[in-house]
């Protein structure tokens, strides 16, 4: 349970897809501030990687380092693209992007709850309810989303106001139900406070710290912390069995590199597995492509939250500094991430990616049961994860790589739930009563991942597969019989897919002109996850124009590097229709192409009591299999794992 000590160090990394390190921060950022376009108004979105050209790294050219920074300038209400070369220390290009907001800053988070407290409409709303010391309010600054009614032209910002009764009480106990803010950022002031009405405070605590969760009245009630807990030691006596190079990875037959962006957080980058000595290209990048959530209450403190957290706040600014032991357990190596802040100045999330492995059970196993010889082997996983807070919310980030070929990603979601009040002795009609007066609204959670496919090179096709029932008849007398029907997706048009579990709808990712052992080409599976879709209607105001990705669960695009995020670059207040649906309108042709596999999953959350005061992790995903990549389980070499005697609290010995 320590950090891993034998690793090799992390040094300096040119590698290509290396994240910027804090110097080329300040480098980039230098040059910006002595652009003729630059002014004492400007602030720093985000300073990220420019990722170099797809064919230059393919055919192992040099290529030039790069910073790409999305500014604002706050005196005109303008958003700046700008691209400086590192080699050179200049600014390459500075491109005015005309009616788009660019995702919100930390400064003007903390400013609104400043702007907002002094706020006199906001304070006699507050006295309203009972409560003079403003002090203990708490505010979420939630995006507006896209809001034709509140200030048009404006960027804005709307807090929505909890009440603490101590300084370290959890503030979600208290929702202030009804009271709705909206701050312009550029001015930095508060320009329409709305009541709908006093509903009585929630008058229990909902603490989770274990100081606080003992004390009498706390919901849910507890007198004393367990006791039978026994610790579980992870141990590794010869040390982890990856290597790292910079961000390099090497872990059993795997190879990647591991990256990150501000927007994005964890970005990974040339996956690959050696097969018999050839390493053969799997992923050529993969990140997760916008987070979308929307909330199926029409209150008025509700009916607004439809959050992009990527595209309208930026996973990698807000990653966790991971501690050892609690976040991840074992023989484990870290990554820091380093960002900006709004001044252009590099700030380091120390241990922000961690890296370990675990025992994931049985991996393959067979009893002959005539010689009663017993062949079994156990599964172990590279597990690359990190830990995003969002306001009330956590999502755990989590790519697992198998030693069976298999890849999986995983989000896991905690933290504590958006909350509502209502009335004693009423009812929510579109929420879960959690506490006397407290409730939770419907929501959904929709995660995309940008798959870049390589699967053995980079000209791959994409097959539904389906399973249907064959009609009883001639060569089927039994009716037992079905079969598997596959269907190529030609043109990007064809390409928006609807999962369907009820014939083990799957997707296959191949190469066409690379064969196996039987004649057929190789290929991955894309085994999906959670499918439900979004329950608000296509027209809805708040959703559809933004979130059109949220509706298929599959996107098939031709690469191109400009397109990065399913919701498109600029989500934030925007009530155009953008990204995947407007990306495949080009109806290119994918069927033995360089291609990009987007596909969306989500969490259907119908709160439960047991959801409060935080949430029990609860956990979505999909996963990447080999199909016909091999030629037999690429796990029949895993070694046989060697009895371990252990004993019992009775004192009693034994092996297994």
């Amino acid at each position: 349970m320590t950090q891993l000590e034998d690793a090799p160090r992390r040094t300096a990394n040119t590698a290509p897809f290396a994240p910027l390190a804090a110097e080329e921060i300040s480098q980039v950022s230098a040059a910006l501030r002595a652009h003729p376009g630059f002014s004492s108004s400007v602030r720093f979105v985000s300073v990220a990687l420019h990722e170099p050209p797809k064919e230059k790294v393919l055919a192992g050219e040099d290529c030039d380092r790069e910073g790409f920074a999305v500014l604002y300038d706050r005196g005109s209400s303008q958003t700046v693209e700008a691209v400086v070369s590192l080699d050179r220390g200049e600014v390459l290009s500075w491109t005015p992007i005309p009616g788009v907001q660019p995702s919100v800053m930390l400064e003007e988070f903390f400013a609104a709850e400043d702007i907002t407290r002094q706020d006199p409409r906001w304070q006699e709303a507050v006295r309203k309810r009972g409560v003079e010391d403003f002090s203990l309010a708490m505010l979420d600054p939630w995006a507006t989303g896209y809001d034709t009614d509140c200030a048009p032209g404006r960027r804005l910002i709307k807090p929505l106001t909890f009440l603490r009764s101590r300084p370290d009480d959890n503030g979600y106990a208290r929702p202030v139900e009804g009271l709705i803010v909206v701050v312009d950022l550029d001015r930095m002031e508060v320009v329409d406070v709305q009541d709908h009405g006093v509903v009585p405070l929630p008058t229990q605590p909902g603490n989770y710290a274990p100081e606080l969760m003992l004390e009498p009245g706390n919901v849910p009630a507890f007198e004393r912390l367990r006791d039978d807990v026994r610790p579980i030691e992870i141990t590794q006596p010869h040390g982890a069995s990856f290597t790292v190079d910079g961000r390099h990875v090497r872990w059993q037959k795997w190879s990647l590199r591991v990256g990150f962006s501000p927007r994005e957080g964890l970005v990974l980058h040339q996956v690959g597995y050696d097969d018999k000595g050839r390493e053969r290209p799997v992923l050529y990048r993969a990140s997760l492509a916008e987070m979308y959530i929307p909330y199926g209450d029409p209150a008025p403190t509700h009916r607004f939250k439809n959050v992009f957290d990527e595209g309208e706040y930026g996973v990698g600014f807000l990653l966790n500094p991971l501690q050892l032991g609690c976040d991840c357990l074992g023989e484990i190596f870290y990554f820091d991430a380093v960002v900006n802040d709004n001044d252009g100045n590099p700030m380091t999330i120390p241990n922000a990616i961690c890296m370990h492995e675990e025992d994931f059970g049985v991996a393959w196993k067979h009893t002959d049961f005539r010689t009663e010889k017993v062949e079994v082997r156990r599964s172990r996983r590279l597990v690359v994860s990190c830990f995003a807070t969002v306001g009330n919310y956590e999502y755990g980030f989590f790519w697992y790589f198998y030693n069976d070929g298999n890849i999986e990603f995983e989000v896991k979601l905690s933290g504590v739930i958006s909350t509502g009040a209502i009335a004693p002795g009423e009812t929510p009609g579109h929420g879960t009563l959690v506490a006397p007066g407290l409730y939770g609204p419907h929501h959904q959670h929709f995660f995309n991942v940008r798959l870049d496919m390589s699967v053995d090179g980079h000209r791959n096709s994409v097959h539904e597969i389906s399973s249907e029932s064959v009609p009883k008849g001639p060569g089927n007398e039994t009716g037992n019989a079905w079969v598997v029907r596959r269907t190529l997706i030609e043109r990007e048009s064809e390409g928006a897919r609807l999962a369907d579990p009820l014939r083990g709808r799957y997707w296959t990712i191949s190469n066409p002109d690379v064969l196996n052992g039987t004649g057929q080409p190789v290929a991955y599976k894309l085994q999906p996850g959670e499918c439900t879709l979004p329950m608000q209607e296509e027209d809805a105001h708040q959703g559809w124009d933004r979130a059109g990705f949220a509706y298929k669960h599959l996107w098939v695009t031709q690469y191109d590097q400009s397109e990065r995020y399913a919701s498109g670059d600029y989500p934030n207040q925007s009530g155009s229709r953008d990204g995947l649906p407007e990306y495949v309108r080009a109806d290119r042709p994918v069927a033995g192409e360089d291609l990009v596999v987007w596909y969306s999953f989500s969490a259907h959350h119908v709160v439960r009591p047991e959801d409060w005061p935080v949430m029990p992790v609860s956990r979505v995903g999909f996963h990447l299999k080999p199909s016909g990549f091999f030629d037999g389980n690429p796990a029949l070499d895993l070694p046989p794992s060697e009895a371990a005697c252990h004993t019992t609290p009775s004192g009693d010995g034994h092996c297994g």
